[in-house]
């Protein structure tokens, strides 16, 4: 539980009391993202995506695996500090037949995967082509077969109407293509038989969403949380040919993902991927931040509000990495991976000021 022995909790960081310090600079995992889990027998297993160009993965085929990469495991057997992986590295989820397909296997893409536990069951969610999917497991190892969550994706309005929070409007340096968004890098979070899946809404600015039914319902019969959008990212681009520290204030403006999600007593907390975008002359997405949420009240399906000093850790433009948080609580206290310089995957410490 966070906050044990006498350990800060994310709670503690909001009120100014406890922050973050690098516990580890580098912890073996690889650049982009992680979610990890801390097995009874004190071992910690971090599922993350992969390739063969990567990390020379293959399918449950045999056959090389494409980028960007199916779901895998990296193992530590010294309390979380380092990571390493089997060689080969071979992708979690079996094909429904090989060789594999992509449209039912997702094995080129089962981007950004998060999980969550209930006692029983763990529960795994991930990004294939902007939809979410839901698989479900006993053992962490073997997996059922992939579960559409409600009608999560990127689309055009010929397709289908959408609503207001899922409307993805003008960007200054984007050209506009699709027009709707409910889904993304997603999240997962599990408490008193009810199952939250967690997904962007929209674009420019982007929200935070989520989806909700009982642990037992199947991922499309999960339904929008009451009170979508859960909060909203920054109203305006900010200063066009800035793209420095004096940007902050607008860190999430195009893109809101990537939800960790944590209960610390009489609220919720997340940690979330805030984009920006690119910049002037950018190929693509330059700009990234790490915020902090909580709500207002107990309930997750309620209302939320930003901590006011957002983005935490580091300054605009910030990293590809940066924003794909993974928070693990070893005996109380409360560990953070994620990459400050967009070169390595560190292990944080939260620790009283």
């Amino acid at each position: 539980m966070p906050g044990a022995n006498g350990h800060p909790t994310l709670a503690d960081f909001w009120e100014g009391r406890a922050e973050f310090v690098v516990d580890v600079a580098d912890t073996g995992l690889p650049m982009g993202e992680s979610d990890t889990l801390v097995l009874s027998n004190g071992e910690l297993w971090s599922y993350v995506h992969a390739s063969a160009a990567s990390a020379g993965v293959v399918d449950r085929c045999g056959n090389p695996v494409p980028f960007p990469g199916c779901v895998v495991i990296y193992r530590s057997q010294d309390g979380g500090r380092t990571f390493v992986h089997e060689t080969p590295l071979v992708c979690q989820f079996e094909c429904a037949t090989c060789p594999c397909v992509s449209e039912t296997d997702h094995t080129d893409q089962q981007q950004y995967p998060r999980l969550a536990y209930n006692g029983t069951t763990l529960f795994l969610v991930y990004e294939y082509r902007g939809r979410v999917r839901l698989r479900r497991s006993m053992d962490g190892l073997t997996w059922s077969m992939p579960e559409r969550v409600a009608d999560t994706g990127i689309w055009k309005l010929w397709l289908r109407s959408c609503r207001q929070e899922e409307r993805i409007h003008q960007h200054p340096f984007v050209p506009y293509d699709y027009e709707c968004l409910a889904g993304g890098p997603p999240g997962i979070f599990v408490e008193e038989g009810r199952l939250y899946v967690f997904v962007g809404l929209g674009q420019n600015p982007g929200a935070m969403g989520c989806y909700v039914g009982s642990v037992t319902t199947t991922g499309e019969h999960l339904t929008r949380c009451r009170y979508n959008p859960l909060f909203v990212g920054a109203t305006e681009y900010g200063p066009p040919e800035e793209k420095g520290p004096q940007t902050n204030p607008y860190f999430d403006f195009r893109t809101i993902s990537s939800a960790e999600v944590q209960r610390i007593g009489q609220r919720v907390y997340m940690l979330y991927e805030g984009t920006r975008g690119p910049g002037p002359g950018d190929a693509g997405d330059s700009q990234f931040g790490l915020g902090l949420a909580r709500s207002l009240t107990e309930n997750v399906d309620g209302p939320w509000e930003k901590y006011p000093g957002n983005p935490i850790l580091v300054d605009l433009p910030g990293n590809i990495g940066i924003g794909h948080a993974d928070l693990v609580v070893i005996r109380g206290q409360t560990f953070l991976y994620t990459s400050l310089n967009g070169v390595t995957r560190s292990r944080l410490a939260l620790v009283w000021k």
